[in-house]
């Protein structure tokens, strides 16, 4: 948390706000927010140009200012970005005033989240594979790319070279959807099953944005509202639940340290590759 459809949601609600403006004042709070540069260089050098775009790249959040730089965020686990908030934060790392004398506040109570200041926003998101909701990707791009991994397919959509953006939740709901168990491995599933799987994960996606992101922990949108896409889910954070479809429990494996969540019955950990 936050993924893909999270920051898409933020980066939709912030772009009113702040493309055309400028940074008045940044007031960064922690140091070690700041990655690759020291906190007095990228409060100063933010000052003055503007906002000419805002960008969401994978899970990151990307401020393409108007002398070429790019502020890049991201916000990891905890990360949430706020517009005007009220009150004192205990959580805030960063303060960022802008010239249409709005308050962004980046806010971390686990303080995992990082920000770059770069001149190429390229050389940070160079590595990220194809973007899941992009008309460029296709089945066929999907199954090549996880034809070259022998891990489960969970661990895969997991890796953001492979596909940008998909996340822990998002991944067993598509997985859920698609009937594919997330121990199967990558290169293993048929034509038909990543065909289904592609479709599922575009489809899981675009539900979650129009619902504004799931608000499981800490995620908000900029102006403290909740998201709504958890209620949809069918299998995501619901270990011991009956399953919506079967009614079997509903099971926890770890993958790579992180719980995924499937339903035994209709998700069978076996292969379905054509011979």
């Amino acid at each position: 948390m936050p993924e893909l459809p999270e920051v898409e949601t933020i980066r939709n609600e912030l772009s009113p706000w702040v493309v055309g403006q400028s940074f008045t004042q940044v007031t960064i709070l922690d140091a070690k927010l700041v990655c690759d540069g020291s906190a007095e260089e990228v409060s100063r050098d933010l000052i003055g140009p503007k906002v000419e775009s805002l960008e969401r790249r994978g899970k990151y959040l990307i401020f393409h200012l108007s002398n070429g730089r790019s502020l890049i965020m991201h916000l990891r686990m905890t990360g949430v970005l706020l517009l005007n908030p009220k009150g004192v934060d205990p959580y805030a790392r960063a303060v960022f005033q802008l010239s249409n004398r709005h308050r962004l506040v980046f806010s971390d109570r686990r303080r995992l989240g990082l920000i770059r200041l770069v001149d190429d926003a390229n050389t940070v998101i160079c590595k990220l594979g194809p973007e899941p909701l992009d008309k460029r990707f296709t089945p066929d791009i999907l199954g090549q790319r996880l034809s070259r991994h022998h891990i489960s397919v969970k661990a895969a959509l997991l890796d953001q070279c492979i596909v940008a953006g998909i996340g822990n939740m998002y991944a067993d709901e598509a997985l859920f959807a698609a009937r594919i168990h997330p121990l199967r491995k990558a290169d293993d599933l048929s034509p038909e099953e990543v065909q289904t799987l592609y479709h599922c994960i575009r489809r899981v996606l675009r539900a979650a944005i129009g619902n504004k992101g799931a608000s499981v922990d800490t995620y908000v949108r900029p102006e403290g509202e909740l998201g709504t896409a958890h209620f949809d889910f069918k299998v995501a954070h619901k270990g011991c639940e009956p399953c919506p479809v079967c009614g079997c429990t509903i099971e926890r494996v770890l993958v790579q340290n992180r719980g995924s969540y499937f339903c035994p019955e209709c998700q069978p950990l076996s292969s379905g590759r054509s011979k």
